[in-house]
């Protein structure tokens, strides 16, 4: 592990313990004490760099205020346009800020354009309250009105995933605040839950990377290796990818779970990232809060069982990051010019690896998603719906396996980073998923397979084990 990493480590575990010390503590010390330990942390680890977040806080804010009508557009335009600025510091002979620098300046243009849409949302239905002539009740997470520049500051520096995720609305962040009774949140059980195999899959991380360093690609020596260890390769090298993340984001979803942080009844049926989808009235009372049986799907990151073991590429990207997922999908898919699945996907995948990078790895990595799509909505659509229940369930663990392949090929420019790495790594195995991908969607259009969009439910398998699916 590298000193950044370790870093990252030691900042996730101490959100733990700090967790517990505000979860039951009023909304006042919640709000201050948690954003003074998050610019702390920002500070410590950023330096004079915290400049660009804050920046980028005050350039929202100001554009809040102008312009709440349409606020959402001109903060996306905003702070990715910002982002563009900030990589390009080196270039401009500007000191490079600091990875950790980079990590909260991700997070922080997420949960702006989050927050402006907020906002937006907020000004549209006051302006509808007023041309009807009477006031509707509360509003499913609509917020009770525009935060203040101190209120903005405070949602932005809060500690909770202020480097590693996950992303939440500013609208959760108001629940925890205003959490009633947080004593009768449950914590240590679900922390407990939650936490038990990221020992495991740190030590699978730290065997991985150690019997496969990444390294090795970059050497001629690699290259004169036979095709089937070259192949081999990128499947250790993607699984010690996952279970680094697996670690990290369990870390940090153990962080919100000690605060209480994004806790709601389950009768609230929340969606990761998004919050609740189901109005549910707040407990008046201690012993009401208790009986309630709650969880944290709000900020549930990953599906470590659905990212192994989901059968399609599409559902690999909903159970991996979630709460940014849900972002995307939500800020980004659904306002793309283009009416098309595949195309939507390819404009998210695009706005995705910029908001990632700049390194040629993240774009070869992600405009590969949208051919993948492609080719197993076409197939999947033209065949399996053919074949007899035993043929549909070993299309599935072919579609699996090949699944994981392609998320194995994938990973390589993603870690890779440099254009001529991964072209060089995926030359030496003779682009085999691009053109395996070009062959299924040839084939699904011979077929007469429809889009992705088009196809039937009955036809979509999600798991090689339905039972431990959730409701999307």
């Amino acid at each position: 592990m590298s000193p950044e990493e370790w870093t990252y480590l030691v900042v996730l575990l101490i959100s733990i313990p700090i967790g517990f010390l505000f979860k039951k503590a009023g909304p006042g010390l919640k709000r201050w004490g948690a954003a003074a330990v998050g610019l702390g942390l920002t500070l410590f680890t950023c330096g004079p760099h915290t400049l660009h977040s804050l920046i980028t806080i005050l350039g929202t804010w100001a554009l809040i205020q102008a312009q709440p009508c349409s606020c959402h557009a001109l903060a996306l335009a905003w702070t990715f346009s910002y982002l563009l600025f900030f990589r390009a510091l080196s270039l401009l002979g500007l000191p490079t800020p600091t990875p950790f620098t980079n990590a909260v300046q991700l997070l922080l243009t997420l949960k702006l354009v989050s927050l402006a849409s907020e906002v937006q949302d907020l000004h549209l239905a006051q302006r509808k309250e007023m041309a009807s002539g009477f006031s509707k009740g509360p509003t499913l997470g609509l917020l009770p009105d525009v935060p203040s520049l101190m209120e903005t500051l405070s949602y932005s520096y809060c500690y909770v995933g202020i480097m590693t995720g996950p992303f939440f609305r500013y609208r959760t962040y108001l629940d925890w605040l205003e959490q009633p009774f947080p004593g009768a949140v449950p914590s240590l059980r679900p922390l407990l839950r939650r936490a038990w195999p990221a020992p495991l899959f740190g030590l699978l991380f730290l065997l991985s990377s150690h019997l496969f360093p990444l390294e090795a690609v970059r050497e001629d020596a690699f290259y004169a290796r036979p095709l089937p260890a070259r192949l081999f390769y990128m499947i250790p090298v993607f699984f010690a990818f996952r279970m680094r993340f697996y670690v990290a984001w369990i870390a940090a979803e153990c962080g919100c779970i000690a605060a209480g942080f994004g806790a709601y009844p389950v009768a609230a049926k929340a969606r990761a990232g998004g919050g609740p989808t189901l109005q549910c009235p707040p407990p008046s009372s201690p012993e009401k809060a208790a009986s309630l049986e709650y969880d944290y799907e709000t900020i549930r990151n990953i599906d470590c069982y659905g990212t192994d073991f989901c059968v399609r590429v599409r559902d690999g990207m909903r159970y991996w990051n979630m709460t940014v997922q849900w972002w995307l999908a939500q800020y980004i898919y659904k306002s793309a010019p283009a009416r098309s699945y595949v195309l939507r996907s390819a404009w998210t995948m695009l706005l995705s690896a910029y908001w990632h990078g700049l390194h040629p790895g993240y774009y070869l990595s992600f405009l590969t998603i949208p051919l993948c799509l492609a080719a197993e909505g076409r197939l999947e659509s033209a065949l399996r719906g053919r074949l007899s229940p035993g043929g549909q369930k070993a299309w599935d663990w072919v579609h699996w396996f090949l699944k994981m392949r392609a998320y194995d090929y994938m990973c390589m420019g993603f870690v890779l980073l440099s254009l001529a790495d991964t072209l060089r790594y995926w030359a030496s195995i003779y682009f085999c998923i691009h053109f395996l991908a070009l062959a299924a969607l040839g084939l699904g259009l011979a077929l007469g397979g429809g889009s992705p969009s088009r196809r039937k439910a009955a036809s979509q398998p999600t798991s090689l084990a339905p039972e431990k699916l959730r409701e999307e």
